[in-house]
């Protein structure tokens, strides 16, 4: 009995989006984190407005590293999600809708995103699991 309850909840761990996950990577502004979630089969389309300023499709790796330098000028005071919102019937696509306060490290300016992260659940050989697929920033 305590195998199946340990299948059962590593697969709803897999099946369930990763909101905890990427709420972790921003509070502890970790790329690689967020790094596990960028789908290595497509591009990642990132649009953030001032001061960030980035807006183009980028391959997982790239991405990766643009979070790493985001990361790395602007501090992240909190970071939470508000709502999901799911775009299909059969609930394969969803989007998170995230707050995010942060500073520049240089200037100590601060800011304040909604952060929408576009979701898709993939189908992979013994293995479900989210892949994000783009992110979008407005200011608040």
């Amino acid at each position: 009995m305590a195998y199946f309850i340990s299948i059962v909840l590593i697969f709803s761990a897999a099946v369930s989006p990763p909101t905890e996950n990427i709420e972790m990577s921003f509070l502890q502004n970790n790329p690689k984190m967020l790094y596990q979630w960028f789908s290595s089969r497509s591009s990642i389309n990132i649009s953030l407005p001032d001061p960030i300023s980035f807006s183009d499709q980028l391959s997982h790796q790239q991405a990766y590293f643009l979070w790493k330098n985001i990361f790395a000028s602007y501090l992240t005071f909190e970071f939470y999600s508000e709502e999901e919102y799911s775009l299909s019937s059969e609930k394969n696509n969803l989007i998170l809708k995230t707050r995010w306060s942060f500073k520049n490290k240089k200037t100590n300016n601060q800011y304040v995103f909604h952060v929408f992260f576009y979701l898709t659940k993939t189908a992979m050989p013994l293995e479900t699991s989210w892949k994000i697929t783009e992110i979008k920033a407005e200011k608040i």
